[in-house]
């Protein structure tokens, strides 16, 4: 392990001491009262935001952000769908939306592979159709008599205060499993994300291994439905990787990196919206990891702008300094 590397993991872990800090701090700071469902909240945007950001790392990487988009829109009709089937239970609406996403995600893998349809191309096909689809058949449903039970707008924006315990519990277990397929996978999602044609050439199961990938990002953003929505989700799944990417070259790093950012977002944003009785927290999960990539956009050392200006500016110095040697006699 290089020096860099020591660094960046010291690195990582002292933010991560600063992250279990912050909760007694908040709640000294900002007199915050940790009720039953604050705390509910609050450790399921942690856990999904740790999962989500694990996963958003490789999208980012195999230049697949707009996925996330695709995916999180394209579940929608499987929502409304299953409520036409089975009612508003939760576990038929969110399987509904596991199946939607996944289709969109083969909708896009096939129609990439057999035409010359750009992949970013295809995947604003699969957004737009997917996410009309919905918005058409939620129309229909509050037409219907029932349709003051539905609530199924949602899962447009989400509702983190419906969040249970039991909610919590499942997104903790579908984690340790998207984790451990993280583990056994890890040298090939390494591989077809920096290199996919050398993969292909050495004979591994590139299409299968791109499906079980999408797999686990359909599973990250059906867990996230209930608490950012639809439209918000990809914020969660695509900006912590995007701030972890502006601190490290190396892919492990930038995983568990982009996995603590996600937690802080999800944390910090339910405990934002404990200040205020108005304040809505899946918005204000979004506004945090924002804020986490524009801070890293601006300071991160070797990508950050502040970093890059004061580079320039020594190069211009020591430019002027050569040019001034060379004019002496």
């Amino acid at each position: 392990m290089t020096q860099q590397e020591k660094r960046g993991w010291l690195g990582i872990g002292a933010l991560a001491i600063l992250f279990v800090l912050a909760v007694p701090v908040s709640a000294w700071l900002f007199n915050i009262r940790y009720t039953y469902t604050l705390a509910t909240v609050a450790v399921g945007g942690a856990m999904l935001g740790t999962v989500s950001g694990a996963l958003g790392a490789f999208a980012v990487l195999r230049q697949q952000s707009l996925m996330g988009d695709t995916l999180s829109h394209a579940a929608l009709p499987g929502v409304a769908v299953a409520f036409l089937i089975a009612g508003r239970d939760l576990g038929w609406l969110l399987l509904g939306a596991g199946i939607a996403s996944w289709l969109a995600a083969h909708f896009v893998t096939v129609v990439t592979r057999t035409t010359r349809i750009k992949p970013d191309t295809a995947m604003g096909m699969a957004l737009a159709a997917f996410f009309a689809v919905g918005i058409a058949l939620l129309a229909y449903i509050q037409q219907r008599p029932d349709a003051s039970q539905a609530g199924l707008d949602t899962f447009i924006f989400g509702q983190a205060a419906a969040i249970v315990q039991q909610d919590v519990i499942l997104i903790s277990v579908v984690g340790v499993v998207v984790f451990i397929c993280l583990a056994l996978f890890w040298k090939e999602f390494k591989l077809i994300t920096f290199n996919a044609e050398f993969a292909r050439a050495n004979g591994y199961p590139v299409r299968t291994l791109d499906m079980l990938l999408s797999t686990l990002i359909v599973v990250a953003i059906v867990l996230g439905l209930q608490l950012a929505g639809v439209i918000l989700m990809v914020g969660l799944l695509i900006a912590p990787a995007v701030a972890a990417r502006q601190w490290t070259h190396h892919l492990g790093q930038m995983v568990v990196l982009s996995a603590l950012l996600g937690a802080v977002s999800g944390a910090s944003g339910a405990i934002l919206s404990a200040l205020d009785q108005g304040l809505p927290t899946g918005p204000l999960i979004i506004v945090v990891a924002s804020v986490l990539v524009a801070v890293s956009l601006a300071i991160a050392p070797g990508r950050g702008v502040i970093w890059t200006l004061r580079q320039q500016q020594r190069d211009r110095q020591r430019f002027a300094a050569l040019a001034g040697l060379q004019e002496k006699p």
